[in-house]
C-alpha cells in the first residue's frame, strides 16, 4: 500500500467542500452515474478502434448497491476501468485550470449554499461525494490491464493506493455514509425509494440501464395468478432497472405514441394537461444535438412573474444538467417546455459559461427557429389551435418584437390583432395589407385600454367614415413594439393619435389641404386665443383633418409618448415628464362656430375661457383620461347646463 498527499489545493478544495453548505447533496450520485456512463462510452468506442481489448465483459450497464447496515452506497459500472496513472492523475490530482478559481468561489460562499452546477463547473463532481461520505474507496481495473487497483481516502489531505486481484475490468466507487446523510431526518440515501427518485430526476434518460436489487414480499399464487388462500409470504431478491435506458427524444417521433409523448411532457413541466403540440428535431453536422419541446396548453400562473423558470432542460449526451436553462430558448418563447440534448457540450458546464458559449447560441437559434416555424404551420394549417395559442400566449410573443431584430419580420407574420374589419374575431397583418383601399401605402393602428375605448374615439371619425380599416391594440406591450417594428411588408405602420391625417385619393386630399388653409385664415385668431388659454396642458392647437362629428380631439407628434406609454413607464418606476399634445378642433363642428361668433363680437367674453377649458376637458375624457381638475370640470359643465335652461 502506498500512501499519497494530495496537492495543497486539493486538499484545500476537499476541507472547503466537506465543511461547506451544498444546496443539493443528492448531485453526488448523479455525478458517480455520469462517470460510469462516460467510462462506458470510452470502453465502446476504444473496443471499436483497439482489437486488442478483451471481449465485452457482459452487458454494459451501471449498478447501484445500497446496504443499510453497513451504510455504504456502491456504484459499479463495467466500462473502461482505470490505471494507477488514471488514478493519481484524475482523482488524487485536480489538474484544472480552474482550480483556484473554484476555490476562490468557495471561500466566498463557505457560508451559502452552492448550486449543482458549480460544482460541475470545474469537474470536481467526486468531491462532492464527500458531502455525505467520510470515507471514499475506488477499486478499478483499466480494460488491457492484468491487475486492478485500490484507491481510499477519507478526506483528510491524504490517500492511498494498493494492487488488487480485480477480475473484472470497470470501476467500483463505494461510500462509507456519514453518521447521518438525512436532512431532518426524512430519508436516508440507502432508503430504495431515494435512491429512485434521484436516478429518475437526474439520471433517467441515460442510455445504459441502471440496475439494483431490491426485495420484495411474494405470495404462492394459483394458474390463474390470485393468491392462494393462506398462503404464506416469502422475500424474493430481484434485479430491477431504475431508469428508461432510452432517451424519449431519441427515438424515432413515428415510433412514439402522443400518450407517451403526453406523458413526457406531464413528467418535466407538472402540468396536468395535454400539450397543445410538440416539435421533435435532430442537428447534425459538426455540432450534435437534439430538441424535444411542447407546447402547453394553458399559460403558466407565473408567465409574467419576473422570477418565472422556464421549462427547457439541458441535457449533455443523456445526462441531466439543468432543467431552467435561460439561455436555450429567448425570453419571450418562455411559455415553451421541453429538452435539449448535446452531444458536444461539456459536462462541467456552469451558467457563466453558458451565457459566452458559441455552441449555446447556434442551439439557441435553432430551437428559436424551430418554434416559429411550427407557429407559422400552425397558423396556416389550423386557425382554431393557433387562435387558441394566441389566446394563451400571443402577448408573450410580442415582447420578442421589441428585441430580436433577426426574428421580427417573422413574428409580424404570427401577430394577431383586433380591427375594426370585424368585432369578433383577430386578423393578422396579411389579411388587414389584403384589404387595404386602393392607393393605400400604411397600416394604422391606435392603442387604447379596450377595444370599447378605441372604437369610440373621435381620432376614428374620419378613418371610419372613408373606408379604411385600422388596427386596435390594448395590450401594454402594445405600446412598446410598435415603437420597433415600423413597417411590414414595406408599409408603415402609423398612428391614428399622432401627426396628421391624409386619406383618399391624391386629388381629395388636394381639395381637403385647400380648404383647410382657407379655414385656417379665417379662424387664426381664435386658433390663438385657444393656444394661450390652454397653454399649460397643450402646445399648439389647430385644425383637424380626421374629425368628422366630435368637436376636438388630442393628438401627439410622430416621436410623442402615447399617455398610456407615459403611464406604462411611471408604472416602472421611470420619472417620464409630462407630454404636452395637440388640440385639433373640428372646423365645422356648431360649437366651435358659435365660439367663433362670440369671440368675432367680444373677445373679452369670460365664457370663451370657460369653454376652451371645457373642450380641452371633453378632449381628454374622449379618449378615457380625467381632466386636470375633475371637480373645476364638472362645476363648468353644471353652469354651462344651468345658463342654457335659464334661457
Amino acid at each position: 500500500m502506498e500512501r499519497y498527499e494530495f496537492q495543497a489545493e486539493t486538499k484545500q478544495l476537499l476541507d472547503l467542500m466537506v465543511h461547506s453548505i451544498y444546496s443539493n447533496k443528492d448531485i453526488f450520485l448523479r455525478e458517480l452515474i455520469s462517470n460510469s456512463s462516460d467510462a462506458l462510452d470510452k470502453l465502446r468506442y476504444q473496443q471499436l478502434t483497439d482489437t486488442s481489448l478483451e471481449p465485452d465483459s457482459g452487458e454494459p450497464a451501471i449498478r447501484i448497491e445500497a446496504d443499510k447496515k453497513a451504510r455504504t452506497v456502491r456504484v459499479i459500472d463495467n466500462g473502461i476501468g482505470m490505471s494507477k496513472d488514471d488514478v493519481i492523475g484524475y482523482v488524487g490530482t485536480i489538474a484544472k485550470s480552474g482550480t483556484k478559481e473554484f476555490l476562490n468561489v468557495l471561500q466566498k460562499n463557505k457560508d451559502k449554499a452552492l448550486s449543482p452546477e458549480l460544482i460541475g463547473q470545474f469537474g470536481v463532481g467526486l468531491y462532492s461525494c464527500f458531502m455525505v461520505a467520510d470515507k471514499i474507496v475506488i477499486e478499478t481495473r483499466k480494460a488491457g490491464e492484468n491487475k486492478g487497483l485500490r484507491w481510499e481516502s477519507t478526506g483528510d489531505g491524504t490517500y492511498t493506493i494498493e494492487d488488487i486481484e480485480q477480475e473484472p475490468v470497470g470501476t467500483a466507487i463505494t461510500l462509507h455514509l456519514k453518521a447521518t446523510d438525512a436532512e431532518d431526518g426524512l430519508f436516508d440515501y440507502t432508503d430504495e425509494w431515494k435512491i429512485r427518485e434521484i436516478v429518475r430526476k437526474y439520471s433517467d434518460y441515460i442510455s445504459y440501464p441502471i440496475r439494483m436489487q431490491v426485495e420484495r414480499t411474494e405470495y404462492e399464487q394459483n394458474e390463474n395468478g390470485e393468491v392462494k388462500p393462506g398462503a404464506k409470504s416469502k422475500t424474493v431478491v430481484k434485479d430491477e432497472t431504475l431508469n428508461s435506458i432510452k432517451a424519449i427524444w431519441t427515438r424515432s417521433p413515428e415510433e412514439v405514441p402522443d400518450e407517451e409523448y403526453n406523458e413526457f411532457y406531464k413528467h418535466i413541466s407538472h402540468d396536468w394537461t395535454d400539450p397543445m403540440d410538440r416539435i421533435a428535431f435532430k442537428a447534425e453536422g459538426t455540432f450534435e444535438f437534439r430538441g424535444l419541446l411542447f407546447i402547453p396548453s394553458r399559460a403558466q400562473h407565473d408567465l409574467f412573474y419576473r422570477d418565472s423558470t422556464q421549462g427547457i432542460h439541458l441535457y449533455i449526451r443523456r445526462v441531466f444538467i439543468m432543467s431552467d436553462c435561460k439561455e436555450l430558448i429567448p425570453e419571450y418563447l418562455r411559455f415553451m417546455r421541453g429538452v435539449v440534448d448535446s452531444e458536444d457540450l461539456s459536462l462541467n458546464i456552469s451558467r457563466e459559461i453558458l451565457q459566452q458559449n458559441r455552441q449555446i447560441q447556434v442551439i439557441r437559434n435553432k430551437v428559436t427557429a424551430k418554434v416559429l416555424e411550427k407557429l407559422a404551420d400552425m397558423k396556416e394549417k389550423d386557425a382554431d389551435k393557433y387562435t387558441l395559442f394566441w389566446n394563451e400566449f400571443g402577448k408573450v410573443l410580442k415582447e420578442g418584437l421589441i428585441n430580436d431584430i433577426k426574428n421580427r419580420d417573422k413574428l409580424l407574420d404570427l401577430l394577431m390583432v383586433e380591427s375594426t374589419a370585424d368585432a369578433e374575431k383577430r386578423t393578422t397583418l396579411a389579411e388587414y395589407v389584403s384589404r387595404m383601399k386602393q392607393g393605400q401605402d400604411k397600416i394604422y393602428y391606435m392603442n387604447g385600454r379596450s377595444r370599447d375605448a378605441i372604437e369610440n374615439s373621435p381620432h376614428l371619425e374620419a378613418f371610419r367614415d372613408k373606408g379604411y380599416e385600422v388596427i386596435l391594440l390594448t395590450d401594454a406591450v402594445d405600446e412598446l413594439w410598435v415603437q420597433a417594428a415600423l413597417e411590414y411588408d414595406k408599409k408603415q405602420l402609423v398612428s391614428v393619435g399622432k401627426g396628421t391625417v391624409d386619406l383618399g385619393s391624391e386629388e381629395e386630399q388636394k381639395k381637403e389641404k385647400k380648404e383647410l388653409e382657407e379655414q385656417k385664415e379665417h379662424f387664426k385668431s381664435l386658433l390663438e386665443f385657444l393656444k394661450n388659454k390652454l397653454s399649460e396642458h397643450v402646445k399648439e392647437v389647430r385644425l383637424s383633418k380626421r374629425l368628422t362629428s366630435s368637436p376636438v380631439c388630442l393628438v401627439g407628434e410622430a416621436t410623442d409618448m402615447t399617455p398610456q406609454m407615459e403611464e406604462l413607464m411611471r408604472s416602472m418606476g421611470q420619472d417620464i415628464p409630462k407630454t404636452k399634445r395637440i388640440l385639433e378642433v373640428n372646423p365645422g363642428h356648431p360649437i366651435f362656430q358659435k365660439m367663433q361668433e362670440r369671440f368675432d363680437k367680444d373677445r373679452s367674453d369670460p365664457v370663451l375661457g370657460e369653454y376652451s377649458e371645457l373642450l380641452y376637458g371633453q378632449a381628454l375624457l374622449a379618449e378615457g383620461n380625467q381632466p386636470p381638475d375633475p371637480g373645476k370640470f364638472s362645476k363648468a359643465v353644471a353652469d354651462l347646463m344651468a345658463r342654457a335652461l335659464n334661457g
